[in-house]
């Protein structure tokens, strides 16, 4: 299917040209931006009268670090069940030394975005990667969708990831003096600090972490013989 022509990627390509790369894969469109050209492609996306864009459903941050990297063993683990199918050493169990640094993708934060245009019934992901790894920074689409405000905060908080020109730029879900973002891939899973209330101090007071990590794994159900013989004996069931 997505080896067919599509004139909605055809127009897109005719009118951004070299300013964008679009991606097409299981019938999803992906438009990925540079950041000098992302809040203009932004901008077009929603006023041209072939896209008309109005809507920015969500704006969401991403960190690739440990991209295409793979824990968990989904093919040689005991029948007994998944929790022994985790490796341990994935993002956020490690020692910094050892800590995860991946062989994704060069730029490792980017800003992801989903579309839709009501006159045209139709949708689109537009991605955007920071050019600087150590301060990713990218232009706010405030501008231009006013409810990516929250959104952007919210990348700001948990990924770090810094929008230039938005209009109150500070952390929306973390307390204010919380170090770190913790859905960066290098940010350990139980965190840095604790905190807690002191009586005798009266006020929260910040401490080391104090609890051991633990990892939590969902059990999987596998096609297997077990399930397959249950099947069929369910289906021999009569009402």
């Amino acid at each position: 299917m997505t080896d067919l022509p599509n004139p909605f990627v055809e127009k897109l390509t005719a009118h951004f040209g070299a300013r964008v790369q679009v991606l097409r894969q299981r019938d999803e469109v992906t438009l990925e931006a540079a950041p000098a050209d992302y809040l203009a492609v932004m901008t077009e996306l929603r006023d041209h009268a072939d896209f008309a864009f109005e809507q920015l459903l969500d704006l969401c941050g991403v960190d690739y670090l440990g991209y295409g990297q793979a824990e968990w063993d989904t093919t040689d683990v005991s029948s007994e069940g998944f929790s022994r199918g985790v490796e341990g050493q994935g993002p956020g169990r490690f020692s910094w030394e050892s800590r995860p640094r991946g062989d994704g993708p060069e730029r490792r934060f980017a800003a992801v975005s989903h579309l839709t245009s009501v006159r045209h019934n139709r949708r689109i992901r537009v991605r955007c990667f920071a050019a600087d790894n150590a301060m990713p920074v990218l232009d706010s689409v405030t501008g231009v969708y006013p409810v990516a405000d929250w959104f952007e905060r919210e990348a700001f908080d948990l990924y770090g990831i810094i929008f230039s020109g938005h209009p109150d730029l500070r952390r929306i879900l973390t307390d204010y003096g919380f170090v770190g973002h913790p859905f960066r891939k290098d940010f350990p899973l139980v965190g840095n600090v604790e905190v807690r209330y002191d009586e005798e101090r009266g006020r929260v007071v910040y401490q080391p972490v104090s609890i051991e990590p633990r990892v939590g794994v969902p059990r999987v159900i596998r096609e297997d013989s077990r399930w397959q013989q249950a099947q069929t004996e369910q289906s021999q069931v009569k009402p």
